[in-house]
């Protein structure tokens, strides 16, 4: 009995920690085009994406994602998975963003729909669920997106994550807990955290300003006053401006043709401004008055505010002036653990051999860029060693 009693409990612990994964997408091959939906909504241009790893990578095969394809276009395919809710579960949502063209706006987040999306007719203001991932635009905005949808509304989080803004890949993850906490990673390193109550206006204020409550008519809130006893000095009052006490009438003035003559006007040394007395401690400050508050009758609290009852879509939904972004390795799971496994042996050697490979590039153009240089010297040499051969030749034929 004992020994059924530990067997039991084994298979119930294998069955809480055993990790889900709703969603997966590496982009390894050509069947993700017939798995992934392109939007057809009317009134806009979209851009298509195509698989490569990229310019430079560590694994040809092993790095390819998608890539916006066209510049200046909106993106919008989304692929449909197996329904899921995250109740009493993390939520976390992980894949990797390469803006190799060195972006200057545009969009690298994802979208999380429920099963009621039409595809095909995906557009930027269909409902979606969480809006996550980095946005670049100019130098002004650099920062990862976190909204969530609530009761229709869409939040935006109330502080600011600024994202990577480089050329290679980075992975960002968002992990939602069941106790209404959160957190953002950016390659696997924790960049913001904390409540969602917090740091989303999910909920009105717990507590608000009492509406009853009004100042005191003799509360005095001054911390200093004017002095009664300080008098203004009898020599204080003096102009602005004096007569300039240098100049001199010109010698051809003519008080007739020109008008009286009047000195120029100078800033008076001894002008003092406006007199104010001076400020004493007011013996009657009682201090900033602070408005009283009451609860909030209109709060109600919401244990289930990170719940998403049903997510079965995850998109993409964007703008880019300058195309180049690939997307890859997404991954929605219930499990931390899993996540950072994934990002250290699929990311971590990406974002090295990536780095490697891009210096090698660099260097390469560099050195070519020098071969290049004397070749140019030589050919500006040359051509202005011609244009003075054709300047003599000139001049001699002016000569005959």
């Amino acid at each position: 009995m004992y020994f059924v009693v530990i067997l039991i409990s084994l298979l119930a612990i294998t069955h809480v920690v055993k990790p889900e994964i709703y969603f997966e997408e590496k982009f390894s091959d050509d069947s993700w085009e017939s798995e992934w939906i392109y939007s057809e909504h009317p009134g806009k241009e979209f851009g298509k994406f195509k698989l490569t790893s990229g310019k430079f990578y560590n694994d040809a095969d092993k790095d390819k994602g998608i890539q916006t394809a066209e510049d200046a276009k909106f993106y919008a395919i989304s692929k449909k998975f197996k329904p899921f809710s995250n109740k009493d579960k993390p939520l976390i949502i992980q894949f990797t963003v390469k803006h190799e063209q060195n972006i200057d706006c545009g969009g690298g987040y994802v979208k999380l729909f429920d099963c009621s999306l039409n595809q095909k007719d995906m557009h930027g203001e269909s409902p979606y669920l969480i809006m996550f991932g980095p946005d670049i635009c100019g130098p002004g905005t650099k920062k990862v997106h976190v909204i969530f949808n609530y009761k229709g509304k869409n939040l935006l989080i109330n502080k600011d994550i600024r994202c990577k803004d480089d050329v290679y890949s980075h992975l960002y993850a968002l992990v939602v807990k069941p106790d209404n906490t959160y957190e953002v990673l950016i390659d696997n390193e924790k960049v913001e955290s904390g409540d969602l109550e917090s740091d989303w206006e999910f909920l009105p204020p717990k507590k608000i300003k009492d509406p009853s409550a009004k100042k005191p008519e003799d509360w005095d809130d001054r911390p200093t006053i004017d002095d009664p006893n300080d008098t203004k000095p009898e020599d204080w009052d003096k102009p602005m401006h004096v007569p300039d006490p240098d100049a001199k009438k010109p010698e051809d003035w003519d008080d007739e043709m020109d008008g009286e003559w009047e000195p120029p006007m100078i800033d008076n040394p001894e002008y003092k401004g406006e007199w104010k007395p001076k400020q004493i401690d007011n013996p009657d400050y009682k201090g900033v008055w602070i408005h009283p508050e009451i609860d909030n009758p209109e709060y109600s609290s919401d244990s289930n505010l990170y719940l998403k009852d049903e997510i079965c879509i995850l998109g993409f939904d964007l703008w880019q002036v300058k195309s180049g972004t690939i997307f890859g390795n997404i991954l929605i799971t219930d499990d931390m653990k899993l996540a950072k496994e994934i990002g250290d042996t699929v990311w971590k050697p990406m974002f090295e051999g990536e780095k490697k490979m891009k210096e090698i590039q660099d260097e390469e153009e560099r050195k070519e860029q020098e071969q290049k240089k004397p070749e140019e010297e030589e050919e500006e040499e040359e051509e202005e060693s011609e244009g003075k051969s054709d300047e003599a030749s000139e001049e001699a034929h002016d000569e005959l």
